[in-house]
């Protein structure tokens, strides 16, 4: 890229990558197991992604210092990119099968009558109402030292999914979620506040964690609430809004980093991770079909 325009632009194609290729991925793999293992396929599915991400954070980081940034590092993105793309055509099989024999059990045994798509405002209200590597080179690290970082927060936050999603199914959502809000807030804390390379490994560490019990968990519960019909709809909201959140926290970060510098941006972002936290313990119905009975969960 000559200028920065260009990396804009390139952005905004991988942001439609992430509309079309990501979501995908969330929804065929829903649509696949069934209402009782929500939970253990978005572990599955964030963990295979985020792992992904881990190690191609460490092999960047370690590429980079010895051929530079560019364009050494990028080769492997455009490796992965060809190889995906080609595995899909030739091995993937759409899932809408799957949605017609899951729409079929679910409504042949109370009314036989499978309900309406609703309408694509209908579907927002009820998905959207209802129901730090900059900081790492000012204080001196390397730029291996920060891709090990980089590596060990999706390495851990991929991994622990494996267990979290299928943890989700047997134990429930809503405190998986909190939990892990507060652990993420904390972990922010301690980026913000320590300093050094142990420090920010542990932390990075227990950031992976908080993320692990939140991710594929809400996930699974756009699942619970949502009828077959419209699940691919409130997923795609869904992801509007969480990855809506990257724009806002950049914007936000930004702004409180020139105003106020770099580790009062991390501990707001911090706070509000907490609040999140407690707004899920306070706001938020269990919705895991098995407890679902005991804390209320939404109608789907």
């Amino acid at each position: 890229a000559p200028a920065w325009e260009w990396i804009i632009v390139a952005n905004v194609l991988l942001g439609i990558n992430q509309g079309l290729a990501w979501s995908m991925t969330v929804i065929m793999k829903i649509d696949l197991v069934g209402p009782a293992r929500r939970g253990f396929a978005m572990g599955l599915n964030e963990f295979a992604g985020y792992l992904a991400v881990a190690v191609t954070a460490l092999a960047t980081g370690y590429i980079a210092q010895a051929f530079g940034l560019r364009p050494e590092p990028f080769y492997i993105g455009i490796a992965v990119a060809a190889v995906g793309l080609g595995v899909s055509v030739v091995f993937v099989r759409d899932t809408m099968q799957h949605v017609v024999r899951e729409e079929t059990l679910r409504n042949g045994d109370s009314t036989g009558v499978i309900p309406d798509r609703p309408s694509a405002f209908s579907t927002f209200a009820l998905a959207t109402w209802r129901q730090l590597p900059v900081l790492f080179v000012r204080s001196g690290l390397s730029v291996r030292e920060i891709g090990l970082v980089s590596f060990v927060y999706p390495a851990v936050w991929g991994v622990l999914q494996l267990w979290t999603g299928g943890l989700s199914d047997r134990i429930g959502r809503k405190w998986m979620i909190t939990a892990g809000m507060i652990v993420q807030g904390v972990s922010l804390v301690a980026i913000a506040r320590l300093t050094g390379l142990s420090s920010w490994l542990i932390s990075a560490a227990l950031l992976g964690v908080g993320t692990a019990m939140v991710y594929p968990t809400l996930l699974a519960v756009v699942g619970d609430v949502a009828h077959p019909r419209w699940r691919g709809s409130a997923v795609g909201m869904y992801r509007l809004w969480r990855d809506s959140g990257y724009v806002a926290g950049a914007v936000l970060a930004g702004l409180v980093a020139d105003w106020f510098g770099l580790v009062h941006a991390v501990t707001v972002v911090a706070a509000l991770t907490l609040l999140s936290g407690l707004v899920v313990a306070w706001r938020m119905p269990e919705t895991a079909p098995r407890l679902a009975g005991v804390g209320g969960a939404a109608s789907s």
